[in-house]
């Protein structure tokens, strides 16, 4: 009896090895799947080599945004498909859309045509709703009890990741638009191939305890990404690094990307070492007679069958009631496309991601029209300080619904009177107005990102998520169509002048004020919904808070009833 019960445990212990060596590649997944925030690394290359206006410019932009629409596919297929075969399509669809990017920015092809172009920037763009959807569904099924601090460490690394590309291809490539391209085709495909052998859905934790041990290594994720975020940011203001110097900077990068390997060898080689402490420590810590524990065990379980009986038979009349599950409960599609929390969410969200975008689509001419002939700074600022927002908004958030019950979309709503500050201080143009609006942007963009992925699985479930999690997304191509392929590409173009061979140039603060300002507006209606949203939702945060305090005092009671038996 006692060798089964060793078995069991070890196997126990490498199951959850495993979980965590999961969680660590899906970090490496995150870490390179925002190659679709880059575009304005190479989109001078493009522009001057397709003899392209402001407009159609833009519009390239939509096109690889218009690509994460088509990630409904990925959210059905994540019903239906296990999740390597879900990581294999991405990664191939990104090493296709991105190759031919770089034939064309390389020179070794003739410019395509323009429709083509279009294609293959929307394959990039979907190539990366795969990896998403593969890494988010599984890594929020296996850590259910810690949903903002999964969100907000990898959707943290998605933020990191545009500065990691933009970082490496500066210090070993010289900022080459065509090694950049290599570098987006190449480099997802290689760590999706690793992702899809280890990363598998797990069963998640069971007690207190094991609860108690995942928050403590989220500690340590978050501690290692941190290091690597002011690592990226103290390289970006070092002028002119030298060629050993930049070297150097990507061998060290690459050795803290690796470093969260050291939470699952860990959890391994522990349980290895005492393969008996699991259930040694569980007969210690069982105070109370066998039949004692038989009787109460028996008695809890008739007790959680009539609570349970009864919640089912008044759930079932409220059913009949009212036709749809109230908020906080599992969710089918159509159910969720019934509800006004929804579209409130939806278009929310529509006005912090789809701002976000412009800014970050827009990099290029922004920072060009403003006299910055280098934006790579900028792109790493909205980068690095949108991996803090997203880091940040997720632990917080996690903390104060455990605290106080506080409602996630409150955090929303901060970050979205924070983002229209922050899109007056670009329009007003003073010096310095591109770094201080960078940063706020990336913040407020990570906030927005970070925050509505646990929110989404709160309020509607995990069954079909998915697919509502695909659906949400799809305020990126909407957005980038409306505020960057609309918005700002008409107003540029309103306001350059036509230059020789086609194509045209815009220079002065004028050129982005305008478009600056609509989008400080679209924050303000983004600010109110967030609140409307944080006060239809309170009750379900406030059912969470009262559950988990509820678990608090129960604990020190049993123990004292297992003093006293």
């Amino acid at each position: 009896m006692g060798f089964f019960e060793l078995s069991s445990s070890s196997s126990k212990s490498s199951v959850t090895a495993l979980k965590w060596l999961g969680f660590v590649v899906a970090i490496w997944v995150q870490a390179i799947s925002g190659n679709n925030y880059t575009f304005s690394n190479y989109s001078d290359a493009l522009k001057s080599l397709m003899n392209l206006t402001q407009l159609e410019l833009n519009n390239l932009s939509v096109a690889k945004d218009v690509g994460k629409a088509f990630g409904l596919l990925a959210g059905f297929a994540s019903d239906k498909l296990p999740t390597w075969v879900i990581l294999l399509i991405g990664s191939v669809e990104g090493l296709v859309g991105y190759g031919a990017q770089w034939l064309v920015v390389s020179e070794t092809i003739k410019p395509l045509s323009y429709w083509q172009m279009c294609i293959f920037l929307c394959m990039g763009g979907n190539s990366t709703t795969w990896m998403n959807t593969a890494v988010l569904v599984t890594c929020i099924r296996n850590f259910r009890r810690n949903r903002g601090p999964v969100s907000g460490i990898l959707k943290g690394y998605v933020g990191l990741s545009t500065a990691i590309f933009t970082d490496v291809c500066a210090a070993l490539f010289s900022d080459d638009a065509a090694s950049f391209l290599v570098m987006l085709a190449v480099v997802p495909f290689a760590v999706c191939l690793v992702a899809a052998v280890f990363l598998r859905e797990s069963p998640p934790a069971s007690t207190s305890s094991e609860e108690k041990e995942e928050t403590q290594f989220f500690w340590v994720f978050n501690a290692v990404a941190v290091v690597v975020a002011v690592y990226l940011l103290a390289y970006d203001f070092i002028p002119s690094p030298s060629a050993v110097f930049s070297e150097a900077f990507s061998a060290i990068l690459m050795v803290l990307l690796a470093s969260p390997l050291g939470v699952p060898v860990y959890i391994y080689f522990r349980n290895r070492s005492r393969p008996g402490s699991d259930v040694e420590g569980q007969v210690g810590e069982n105070t109370e007679p066998l039949l004692v524990t038989a009787e109460a065990a028996a008695t809890e379980g008739e007790d959680k069958a009539e609570e349970v009986a009864a919640v089912a038979v008044e759930a079932e009349v409220v059913e009949v009631k009212r036709g749809q599950p109230l908020i906080g409960e599992e969710h089918t599609i159509v159910e969720v496309l019934k509800t006004i929390d929804f579209w409130v969410l939806f278009v929310s969200f529509l006005c912090g991601v789809g701002t976000g975008l412009a800014v970050q689509n827009n990099m290029g001419q922004i920072g060009l029209a403003l006299g910055y002939s280098d934006v790579s700074i900028f792109v790493s600022l909205i980068s690095i300080w949108g991996f803090f927002g997203r880091i940040v908004s997720g632990t917080v958030s996690e903390y104060f619904i455990k605290k106080a019950g506080t409602p996630r979309p409150l955090w929303n709503a901060a970050a979205q009177i924070l983002m229209a500050f922050g899109f007056v201080i670009l329009a007003l143009a003073l010096p310095g107005s591109l770094y201080i609006g960078s940063i706020l942007v990336g913040i407020c963009y990570g906030i927005r990102i970070a925050i509505s992925v646990p929110t989404a699985s709160e309020l509607f479930g995990l069954k079909y998520y998915g697919l509502i999690y695909n659906i949400l997304i799809l305020n990126l191509p909407l957005g980038s169509f409306l505020f960057s392929g609309l918005l700002a590409g008409i107003l540029y173009d309103m306001e350059a002048t036509p230059t020789a061979g086609g194509g045209n140039t815009c220079v002065g603060a004028h050129c982005y004020r305008t478009t600056f300002v609509v989008m400080a507006f679209a924050c303000i209606i983004g600010f109110g919904l967030d609140i409307l949203l944080s006060i239809r939702t309170k009750a379900v945060y406030t059912k969470t808070y009262a559950s988990k305090k509820s678990k608090k005092s129960s604990a020190p009671s049993n123990g004292r009833r297992q003093i006293l038996n």
